[in-house]
């Protein structure tokens, strides 16, 4: 939570100094799609499910170090059902656990100039994503920070000189097997389990874009 707020002052402090044509802030909205994850180290230490889909919403500050080409920190929310099939004191248990993604992203985009109120990109970004379980079996962790990419193609449909409607496809993927421990329904009395599952979320949806400043 305090890397979660920490992350917001940033945001804020940055707008503040937002004085010129070349700072834009985004705002996302994403339909993301169900992606199965598992994780099976022997018949007694492992798990399987999927990850329902649902919204991801968000916003970002962009940089425009030239006409086509921005740097943007972007900050992205998820929270999403995942049922999961698990094996824990002796037993195969099933339970639906609430997950809560918070992504915080450093990356690049690369405009295609058309000359009109279309404007393409495509872009790429790094950085983690804070997860929480919050209905976390006794023994697991509950809270992890993972090491996370995404991937965007879309469009800024330029509705006037200051604001754009944007449509977006994406993928975000969180990687498991960096950063700490992160297990469903492990731990405690069990084994924990040593492999990991690499979560990937595709996306559909766009949003609105704003030039800051004059």
């Amino acid at each position: 939570m305090k890397k979660i707020i920490l992350t917001l002052v940033l945001f804020t402090g940055i707008a503040s100094l937002a004085t010129a044509q070349n700072i834009r802030f985004n705002g996302y909205a994403a339909y993301v799609f169900d992606d199965n994850v598992d994780s099976y180290y022997d018949p007694y230490n492992y798990y399987n499910g999927k990850i329902k889909g649902g919204l991801q919403w968000g916003g970002s500050l962009e940089f425009l170090v030239h006409p086509t080409k921005g740097i943007e920190l972007k900050y992205l929310r998820r929270d999403a059902i995942a049922p999961m099939e698990y094996y824990k004191d002796g037993a195969v248990k099933y339970k639906d656990f609430e997950l809560a993604m918070n992504y915080i992203l450093v990356g690049g985009t690369n405009y295609f100039q058309t000359g009109g109120k279309v404007e393409p990109y495509a872009g790429a970004a790094l950085g983690m994503n804070i997860i929480t379980l919050k209905n976390a079996e006794p023994g697991s962790d509950n809270t992890s920070t993972k090491f996370a990419w995404g991937l965007k193609i879309g469009t800024n449909i330029w509705a006037s000189e200051k604001v754009g409607i944007k449509l977006q496809a994406d993928l975000h993927s969180v990687t498991q097997s960096a950063g700490g421990s992160f297990y469903f329904g492990t731990g405690g009395s069990g084994a924990g389990i040593a492999a990991y599952s690499t979560v990937y979320q595709w996306g559909l949806g766009g949003g609105l874009t704003f030039k800051l400043g004059q």
